[in-house]
C-alpha cells in the first residue's frame, strides 16, 4: 500500500478518435523514461487512457488508470503530485467513498463524481489530469492542468472533434493520426523568444493546455478550454518567510530521498535553508544539496556562493563537475528530451544536474524556480518597471527576450522567409502589440506575460522534461498557491526586484549571498564554443549548407558569416546565436528521423514557400 503520495508519471490518450494498440504502445514507449516503473492502459469505443508511472513511493499502490467501486464509470490518469490529497480524501470518505490505498491520484474518480469538471479547482499541487466519464450514453473527456503549468499536456484537436494528448511532444506525434509538420513562423518565434511561448507548439496543430485550465470534450464537439481562477489566499501582512517555510516543509515530505538544488543564489538558497532545517528537525539528518559546475576555470563561477549556502545550512553538499568535452554528446540527448527547441544553454546544465541527482539515489529535488517571475527579479523586468511614464519600455523588454538580436536574425533568414514574415507578421511585432494593448498596469502586464506565457513554456517545461528524463521529481515551493497568492498581495515596491525575498533572507543566508547582484544560472557558451572543441565541430557539422537547404528558412551565406564573425572575435551574441541555431538543427534532424519512419508526412523542405 502507498503510504503518502503516489507518483510522477507520463500520461497519454485519445478521445472520439481511433487509436490502435500499436499507436498507444508507440506513444507510451517514447515517454517511458519519465515513468519507468509501471505501465497501464484502458480502452473503450472511441477512447483510451494510458500512463507511464514513476513510483515515488511503494510501487504496489496507486496503479493507473484509476477506477473506484464508489465512483463507477469514471476512469482517470494523472501526472504530478497533489499536496492536499489528505484533506480531500477525508472529505470524500465522509461522503461514502472507499479507497484501496492512500495514493494521491486514487481519489480523482471520486472527486470528479462529486464535483464534476469543477474538481480541478480543488486540487493543490502540480498536475496534468485526464479522465473519461462513461456514466452517460455518450462519454466525456476532461483534461486539467495546475495553476502554473508545471506539468505540460500536449494535445492535437483533429478535424471532426477527435482529441489526442500526451505529456511529451515526441510521444504525441507517435499517434498515426497526429501530423508532425513544423509551423513556418515557429523558427522566428524561437529565435525571438528562445522557445515558442504561450500554448502554441513548434508543430502545426499541436498545442499545450494553458496553466490553470480545464478542458471538456464530448463526441463531435471538439475541446472547449476555459481558465480557472488561481487557488490560494493569504491574509494581508502574512509573513513571507513563514509561508514559504510552511510550503517547503509540505513539499519535503516523501517516502523517498529528498534533496535540494542549490545554485548559490537567493531563491534556491532560501529553499535550501528552510528544507535543511526541516530535515534536521523531522528526519534527524542533514539535507543533501546539489550544485553543477564545469571542469576548469570559467567566468561567472558560482561554486563559492553555493558552498557558503551549504555550510550555513549544514547540508551534505555535492558539487557536480561536468567536462565541457562531454557537451557535444550531451546536447543531442538534451534536445531530444526537451521535445521542442529551447535556446537557453542552461538546458544542458539542467540535464546534467538531474542526471547526477538520480545517480546519487535521489528521486525528489526541491528547486527555487518561479521566484524571479513572481517577484520581478529579472533585470529586464526591473528595467521595464523603472522606465519613466510615457517612455517606450516595451521595445527594449521584447528585445531582451531574444536568443538572436533582430538585425542578426534578419541576416540569417532567406529572402523568401523574410518575405513570409513581412506578410504574416514577425513574432517581435506580435508580442510588442500584445504588450502595448494590454489593459492592466505595467506591473500587471509584465507579471501576466512572464507567469502565464514565458514561465510555463520556457522555464517549467525545461525543468519538467529534463528532470523526468532521469526519473526525478522537481518540486517548486515558490509556485505553491499560498506563496503565489502572497506575492500578488504584496505592494508593488516589495514585489519588484525581489525586495521581499531579500528582506526574508537576512539572517537566514550568508550576507555575501544576500548582497550579491542577480546572476542567472548559466553556461559560458562564448568561452566554450571555440575552435578545436567537440562542441564547435558539432555546430559546423549540423549547420552545413546541406542541412540548411532542407530547412529552407536559413541562409547558408548568413550562417557562414556568423561563424566567421565568431572565429574573429567570440562574443556572447555570436556564441548565443550559434548555440540557438545548433539546438534548432539538432531538433529538426530528430524530427526528420521520426518522420522517416512515418511516410504519411510530407518532407520538411520548402517550409518558407
Amino acid at each position: 500500500m502507498c503510504s503518502e503520495v503516489a507518483a510522477m508519471c507520463r500520461i497519454l490518450g485519445s478521445f472520439a478518435a481511433g487509436a490502435t494498440v500499436h499507436d498507444l504502445a508507440a506513444v507510451a514507449g517514447r515517454q517511458r523514461h519519465g515513468g519507468p516503473d509501471a505501465h497501464g492502459m484502458r480502452r473503450g469505443p472511441g477512447w483510451s487512457l494510458g500512463c507511464n508511472r514513476l513510483a515515488v513511493t511503494d510501487p504496489a499502490g496507486g496503479a493507473q488508470p484509476y477506477e473506484l467501486k464508489t465512483a463507477p464509470g469514471v476512469v482517470a490518469v494523472f501526472n504530478g503530485e497533489l499536496y492536499n490529497h489528505r484533506e480531500l480524501r477525508r472529505r470524500l470518505r465522509e461522503r461514502g467513498h472507499v479507497f484501496p490505498d492512500n495514493c494521491d491520484g486514487t481519489l480523482l474518480p471520486a472527486l470528479y463524481a462529486e464535483y464534476g469538471a469543477a474538481f480541478a479547482g480543488l486540487l493543490e499541487g502540480m498536475f496534468a489530469v485526464a479522465l473519461v466519464d462513461l456514466r452517460s450514453p455518450e462519454p466525456r473527456l476532461v483534461l486539467a492542468t495546475d495553476d502554473h503549468g508545471m506539468k505540460t499536456l500536449y494535445y492535437h484537436a483533429a478535424p471532426g472533434g477527435g482529441v489526442y494528448f500526451a505529456s511529451e511532444l515526441s510521444a504525441l506525434i507517435a499517434f498515426s493520426q497526429v501530423p508532425a509538420v513544423q509551423r513556418e513562423e515557429a523558427l522566428d518565434e524561437y529565435l525571438t523568444t528562445r522557445t515558442c511561448l504561450g500554448q502554441q507548439s513548434v508543430l502545426r496543430g499541436i498545442r499545450t493546455l494553458p496553466p490553470g485550465a480545464t478542458a471538456v470534450a464530448d463526441p463531435g464537439t471538439g475541446l472547449r478550454v476555459h481558465r480557472r481562477r488561481p487557488r490560494g489566499e493569504e491574509r494581508p501582512g502574512a509573513d513571507l518567510l513563514g509561508v514559504l517555510g510552511r510550503e517547503v516543509r509540505a513539499l519535503a515530505r516523501a517516502d523517498v530521498p529528498v534533496c535540494a538544488v542549490t545554485s548559490g543564489g537567493l531563491d534556491s538558497g532560501l529553499v535550501t535553508a528552510l528544507a535543511a532545517e526541516h530535515a534536521r528537525q523531522v528526519r534527524g539528518e542533514p539535507l543533501h544539496t546539489f550544485h553543477l559546475t564545469y571542469k576548469g576555470r570559467w567566468p561567472g563561477d558560482e561554486d563559492g556562493f553555493a558552498r557558503a549556502v551549504a555550510r550555513r545550512s549544514g547540508t551534505v553538499h555535492h558539487q557536480i563537475e561536468v567536462d565541457p568535452g562531454e557537451f557535444a554528446e550531451l546536447l543531442p540527448r538534451t534536445v531530444w528530451h526537451l521535445g521542442q527547441p529551447n535556446a537557453d544553454p542552461i538546458t544542458l546544465s539542467t540535464y546534467a544536474l538531474f542526471r547526477a541527482v538520480r545517480a546519487e539515489g535521489f528521486t525528489v529535488a526541491l528547486t527555487g524556480d518561479g521566484a524571479d517571475e513572481l517577484f520581478a527579479g529579472y533585470d529586464r523586468m526591473r528595467a521595464a518597471l523603472a522606465a519613466p511614464a510615457g517612455a517606450d519600455w516595451v521595445s527594449p523588454y521584447v528585445a531582451s527576450l531574444a536568443a538572436v538580436p533582430r538585425a542578426l536574425r534578419d541576416s540569417l533568414y532567406t529572402s523568401d522567409y523574410r518575405a513570409f514574415l513581412a506578410d504574416r507578421g514577425s513574432a517581435e511585432r506580435r508580442i510588442t502589440e500584445q504588450l502595448r494593448s494590454a489593459a492592466g498596469s505595467r506591473h500587471t502586464t509584465l507579471t501576466d506575460f512572464e507567469t502565464l506565457q514565458r514561465l510555463p513554456a520556457y522555464h517549467l517545461r525545461r525543468v519538467d522534461h529534463l528532470s523526468m528524463a532521469w526519473a526525478v521529481e522537481a518540486r517548486m515551493p515558490y509556485l505553491q498557491p499560498a506563496v503565489s497568492a502572497l506575492a500578488r498581495r504584496l505592494p508593488v515596491r516589495l514585489r519588484t526586484g525581489k525586495r521581499a525575498l531579500f528582506a526574508a533572507a537576512r539572517g537566514v543566508l550568508p550576507e555575501a549571498v544576500v548582497r550579491r547582484p542577480k546572476q542567472p544560472f548559466h553556461l559560458p557558451v562564448d568561452a566554450m564554443l571555440v575552435r578545436g572543441t567537440p562542441l564547435m565541430a558539432l555546430a559546423q557539422e549540423m549547420l552545413s549548407s546541406g542541412n540548411l537547404r532542407l530547412d529552407g528558412r536559413l541562409c547558408a551565406r548568413g550562417v557562414g558569416g556568423l561563424f566567421a564573425a565568431h572565429r574573429r572575435q567570440p562574443s556572447p551574441v555570436t556564441a548565443g546565436a550559434l548555440w540557438a541555431l545548433l539546438v534548432h538543427e539538432l531538433w529538426s534532424e530528430e524530427l526528420r528521423a521520426l518522420r522517416a519512419s512515418a511516410p504519411r508526412v510530407r518532407s520538411l523542405a520548402g517550409l518558407a514557400a
